[in-house]
Parts: C-alpha cells; sequence; structure tokens
C-alpha cells in the first residue's frame, strides 16, 4: 500500500513537471489558438451548428432572449421536469421556463432544434455607467446545418409571433383616458391607464347571432390581414361605426372587441383636447393592437351634417375646413382663436397620414344620432363598417335569458316562447331595459320570465296606441292642410273677381272728385268777377 501512494506520489510531481513546461513553452495565446483550431476541426466534420442567444446585447435587452424565453414556456410545462416559474408584470397568468443550464427539443416543419439554457457566473465589473447582471444567461440553437436557411428564415419569426401572442394574452389588457387639459404624467405620456377587467365577450352579448359572426370574422380577417394590407397599399387600420338607441349595447360591443382580439383600449374624449395638433400627439402615443373609442361623438364636437346646415340657414355655405368646432360641442371660435379641433383635424386623425404612424389599430365611434354627422366622416376608408345596434329581437332576448336566468331554449314552454317571440319585436325595449327586469328576478326564474312577459305586452300595446294616436293625428293634419289650402284658394279666387270692381270703383272715385273740384273753381270764379 506504501508503495502505491508512493507511485502516486510521484505520477502527480511528473504531471505537474509537465504543466509547467507546457505554460512556458506554449504561451496562454498560443493555447487558445489550438484550441480554437480543434473546434473548427470538429465543427467541420460536425453536421451540427450553434447560435448563441444572450440576454443583453451590449447595453440594451435582446428582445429576441425574451421571446425564446416565452415561446418554450408553453411547451416547457408540459415536456419539463425541473422549471423555473415567473409572473410578468400586468400579467395574469404563470410562466414556466427552463431551470439553469437545461435543454428542450422543439420541432418545425419536420426539422428538431434543441435548446438550452446557459447560465454562467459573470468576471467581476470594472466600473460601469449601467451595472450588468451578476449571472450571465442566454440560450444555445443547436440545429442541423441542413436546416439552417429553414431556421433562420420562418423558424425565428415564428417564434416571435407565437412569443407575442402568448404576452398579449397573458397580459392584462389597460383601458387608456387622455390626461385632463392635455397634462402629461410622470413619464411624460399624454394617456392614464387602468386595468381593463370589462367581462363582455361576443358569448355574452345581446344582440342578432349573424350580424354578430360577420363582425367576429370581420375582425378575424383584420387581425391576420398584415400581408393584404401590405400588398394593397392600404394602411393597417379599420373603421367601426356603432350606432342605435341608448341602451343597446354599444359600448359592450367595444369591451367584446377587445376581449377577442387581446386589444388595448384608448379612450378619446374630445372635449380634453385643445386643437388639431394635440390630437395628433395623443394619435402618435397609442401603442399598436388597440381601439381607439370616441364615445357619443356627435356630442363632443359639432359635426354636424353641412348639407343640412347649408340648406337650413341663408348664409353661404362653408367648409368642413373651416368649420370651428370647440371643446364642449359649442359653437365660435375659442378665445385665443385657434384652441378648437375642426372636422378636418378628425378626418385626418382617422384617415389621414397621421393614421398610419402605428399598425393593427381599430377606430369605433358611437353615436345615438348618426343623421347629425357629416357624411365624409361616415365614408369607407374612414368608417368601414357601421353597425346599427338596434331594440332586442327574439334571438338577442334567448342570449339575454341564457345570461340571467341560465336558460335554454328548451327550458322554456313553447307557448311562453311563442308570446315572447310576438311582442317582443312591437315592445321596442333595448337590451338594457329587459336586463334590469331579469335582474330584478333572477332568484325567481319562473317569475321574472312572468314579469317580463308581462313588460312587452304594455309595451307593445303602448307603442300601437301611439302608432295608431300618430296615424290619426297625421291624418288630421293632412285634413287641416287640405281645408286651409281650399280656404286659400278661395280667398285668391275672391281676391281675383272683386280686382275688376275695385279699380272701377276707384275710377268712378277720382272722376267724382275731379268733377267737383270743377265746379268749385267755376264758383270761385263767378264770385270774383262780382265783387269786380
Amino acid at each position: 500500500m506504501k508503495e502505491y501512494w508512493t507511485s502516486l506520489a510521484s505520477v502527480l510531481g511528473v504531471f505537474a513537471f509537465c504543466q509547467t513546461i507546457l505554460q512556458a513553452v506554449f504561451p496562454p495565446e498560443l493555447r487558445f489558438a489550438t484550441v480554437k483550431l480543434f473546434n473548427k476541426i470538429f465543427h467541420c466534420f460536425s453536421s451540427y451548428c450553434y447560435f448563441d442567444i444572450t440576454e443583453i446585447d451590449g447595453v440594451n435587452t435582446n428582445e429576441l432572449y425574451n421571446a425564446v424565453q416565452l415561446y418554450l414556456s408553453s411547451s416547457v410545462s408540459v415536456t419539463g421536469n425541473r422549471l423555473s416559474l415567473t409572473r410578468a408584470l400586468n400579467s395574469s397568468a404563470f410562466t414556466f421556463g427552463l431551470a439553469n443550464n437545461d435543454t428542450i427539443s422543439d420541432t418545425f416543419n419536420g426539422a428538431t432544434v434543441l435548446w438550452e439554457h446557459v447560465v454562467t457566473q459573470r468576471q467581476s465589473q470594472t466600473f460601469s455607467w449601467r451595472p450588468l447582471p451578476e449571472e450571465k444567461r442566454g440560450f444555445t440553437l443547436r440545429i442541423r446545418k441542413k436546416d439552417k436557411p429553414l431556421i433562420l428564415n420562418s423558424y425565428l419569426d415564428y417564434v416571435m409571433e407565437k412569443a407575442n401572442e402568448i404576452r398579449r394574452k397573458n397580459q392584462d389588457r389597460l383601458l387608456y383616458t387622455n390626461s385632463r387639459g392635455g397634462s402629461l404624467d410622470s413619464r411624460g405620456h399624454p394617456w392614464e391607464s387602468v386595468p381593463f377587467k370589462h367581462p363582455s365577450t361576443f358569448d355574452t352579448l345581446a344582440m342578432d347571432p349573424e350580424k354578430k359572426k360577420e363582425i367576429m370574422e370581420d375582425l378575424q380577417d383584420f387581425a391576420k390581414g398584415q400581408g393584404f394590407y401590405h400588398r394593397t397599399g392600404r394602411a393597417w387600420k379599420r373603421g367601426y361605426l356603432l350606432y342605435g338607441p341608448p341602451g343597446t349595447g354599444k359600448s359592450s360591443m367595444i369591451a367584446a372587441m377587445a376581449n377577442y382580439l387581446g386589444y388595448d383600449i384608448y379612450d378619446l374624449e374630445l372635449t380634453e383636447v385643445h386643437n388639431n395638433s394635440e390630437l395628433r400627439k395623443l394619435l402618435m402615443k397609442t401603442s399598436s393592437k388597440s381601439i381607439i373609442v370616441i364615445e357619443d361623438i356627435d356630442c363632443s364636437i359639432n359635426l354636424t351634417n353641412r348639407k343640412k346646415s347649408n340648406n337650413g340657414g341663408g348664409g353661404a355655405s362653408r367648409s368642413y375646413y373651416d368649420s370651428g368646432d370647440i371643446r364642449g360641442g359649442g359653437g365660435g371660435g375659442g378665445e385665443d382663436g385657434g384652441n378648437s379641433i375642426t372636422l378636418s383635424g378628425l378626418l385626418n386623425f382617422t384617415d389621414g397620414l397621421w393614421s398610419c404612424c402605428g399598425s393593427e389599430r381599430i377606430f369605433v365611434f358611437t353615436t345615438n344620432h348618426i343623421e347629425k354627422l357629416d357624411p365624409a366622416l361616415l365614408r369607407s376608408g374612414r368608417m368601414d363598417m357601421h353597425v346599427f345596434m338596434s331594440f332586442c329581437s327574439f334571438p338577442a332576448l334567448k342570449i339575454l335569458l341564457r345570461n340571467y336566468l341560465d336558460y335554454e331554449e328548451g327550458d322554456l314552454d313553447g307557448h311562453v316562447l311563442k308570446e315572447l317571440e310576438m311582442v317582443v319585436d312591437m315592445a321596442r325595449m333595448t337590451p338594457a331595459d329587459i336586463s334590469e327586469v331579469l335582474i330584478k328576478n333572477r332568484r325567481k326564474k319562473e317569475r321574472a320570465v312572468v314579469e317580463l312577459l308581462d313588460t312587452l305586452k304594455i309595451r307593445a300595446e303602448r307603442n300601437n296606441n301611439n302608432a295608431s294616436n300618430g296615424g290619426r293625428a297625421v291624418r288630421r293634419g293632412k285634413n287641416d292642410d287640405e281645408d286651409e289650402e281650399e280656404e286659400e284658394e278661395q280667398e285668391k279666387r275672391a281676391l281675383d273677381s272683386e280686382s275688376p270692381k275695385e279699380e272701377s270703383e276707384i275710377e268712378d272715385n277720382c272722376n267724382k272728385v275731379e268733377d267737383e273740384d270743377e265746379e268749385e273753381e267755376k264758383e270761385g270764379d263767378g264770385e270774383k268777377e262780382k265783387i269786380k
């Protein structure tokens, strides 16, 4: 045993001596070049190539690293054994990721790739204006050389796209509003935001299913139409005009659109915008994949129909480029003469050159009186799709019964359904009015249906009475107009028949006056002769 330890010590001594000789003969630069040469020889005969994706590129964060981390989280949660768990800011979901120095394989169009999460300790830093993390993180992508064109041209773009979808799905949507008086927040942004938690979806929206399906398909085509809009030379945006009576679900429709696409909402309050320049700046500060909303646009600023105003007034017609639509919807100009939003500025906001400074954005205008809006605002290219939010129909009523009472079509008696179908159109009630009736009695479902049916019947009967009274009033008005026309015609005939008599009488009176004047003159001459 003693001889064994003596031999081991001799071997270690020889090894240390040889290492010292090698370090003296071969400097570090030569050793590094030798290792590099062997690596090149190895890679020449190897069928794989490697790509490093570091977390920090110089002084900036590498977006590709974050995208790969999100993309791998979808498959790691299923196949990984040791995972890292994170939750990002403004996110409602947890994200799984690879643990340190762990690997996972992925397949794309028949090509297999291997991802390795490499974490090493960073060397001690000298003085730096921006301190770096203690750990150096990155991903190493191993692919076959024959798959290199496919991976570099398509796979990495696919990874970025999937990562954006995961980020948008996990991240809480935000509701923005422009700051009061155009002021900026602490970060210099003109928008203030709160988490958007509206639960409205197209499944719960009380609307005709066919119209709802048409809107959903249009939204889906828009979201996937980047190539189409680029090929046709159009800005990647779309406009929707929601109009109809109050309480028909225009705001719920906007929330459903945002939840369906995963977009943020920018609620633009025009009364807080001073001029067209400020309006453009607000547009520039909006992000892509967002919905820009102007609710009750006919009440925000004066956008009345120019044709009606020109026909109604006797003055000269004004061009919409000169319209002084000041804040608050009033007329006339502001004290400073230019502190106003014009219709021209709003048109450029929705369809001008400034509207294409971002991509994948939707403009939504709502109004209760579409006839008050100027036709220039409603044409295609600005408001591409006009959606009429009507009174509650029978298909919409069934959706409300399912939402509030958990009633399907087969759960109600056929006679009751038939009565509801007969009176709901004549009642002309909004989904908001019907929802209120159901909410009050949601604990007693049968009573809710009975009270709803009674309410619909009362409203339908009232509408029929108003329609009949209105018809009689119209007929009475027509008769009165006919009587007035007959009286006017009789007066004209009387005036025409009396006019010759009046002229003859005037001539006779004039002749009598002339005869009396002549007789007076003769009498005056006789008296003068007598005096003489």
